[in-house]
């Protein structure tokens, strides 16, 4: 198993992390070939450690525990092709701490703008921002906050990247930062510093541009690169 790949992700690429915060790794492995053709194989198609110790370096502001998930590549792009949101941020997630990427992993963060599509994009999306919002109203392990920040930065993800064409990843620059950081406070009597309706209110004007969004965007995929660029990989990985 060679790892070409490894960004980080969640709240310390989206910049709303505190001390407390987990540290979030995403990567992309490459099996020998030989592995996946032979008699019988059941090839690995995820890799993940839960736990490991904070990466050496990131003392000062990681207490939280560290979660470290890969992909094998084909099980990686066939996610990719479909916009699974988890796996579109590996494309354009930074490469901190501890992360780093051979070069076919940067050839493989370039095929970005091959792999997307405007309806899958509208779909997984949604998708995934529907999830989110049932654990948020469900008070999922009682981290509603985690929840209804996943929901609006998902979808306002989705908008920008049907009506720009890039993925946004750190949230700073972008005009739902704050709304972001004030969602993770609590009042003095400990409750959310959110009211509930104005979390689902705001996620809906976000909805409703990806729904306005998707029809109109002028991209095209080309997984014919795609796949030229997943079977050189499986001949130079035999």
């Amino acid at each position: 198993m060679t790892t070409i790949l490894k960004v980080i992700v969640g709240s310390r690429a989206h910049g709303v992390a505190d001390s407390d915060s987990d540290v979030d790794y995403r990567g992309v492995f490459v099996l020998p070939t030989r592995e996946i053709l032979a008699l019988g194989a059941r090839p690995k198609q995820t890799a993940w450690v839960e736990g490991v110790p904070i990466p050496e370096g990131a003392e000062d502001t990681a207490r939280g525990k560290v979660d470290d998930t890969a992909w094998e590549i084909g099980h990686f792009l066939n996610l990719a092709v479909h916009c699974n949101p988890t796996i579109l941020e590996v494309f354009a997630a930074p490469i901190d701490l501890e992360g780093f990427a051979t070069e076919d992993g940067e050839r493989l963060r370039a095929l970005f703008p091959l792999v997307w599509n405007p309806r899958a994009v509208r779909d997984a999306f949604m998708g995934y921002g529907l999830n989110q919002r049932k654990k948020f109203l469900d008070n999922k392990d009682g981290r509603s906050a985690k929840y209804a920040q996943a929901y609006l930065r998902t979808l306002y993800q989705g908008n920008v990247l049907l009506r720009e064409g890039w993925l946004p990843v750190d949230m700073r620059p972008t005009p739902i930062y704050d709304t972001l950081r004030r969602w993770r406070e609590r009042r003095p009597d400990g409750r959310p510093a959110f009211a509930v309706g104005a979390v689902i209110d705001l996620c809906e004007e976000y909805r409703c541009l990806v729904e306005e969004a998707w029809p109109v965007c002028p991209q095209k995929p080309d997984l014919g690169r795609v796949n030229d660029f997943l079977l050189d990989v499986r001949r130079r990985y035999w």
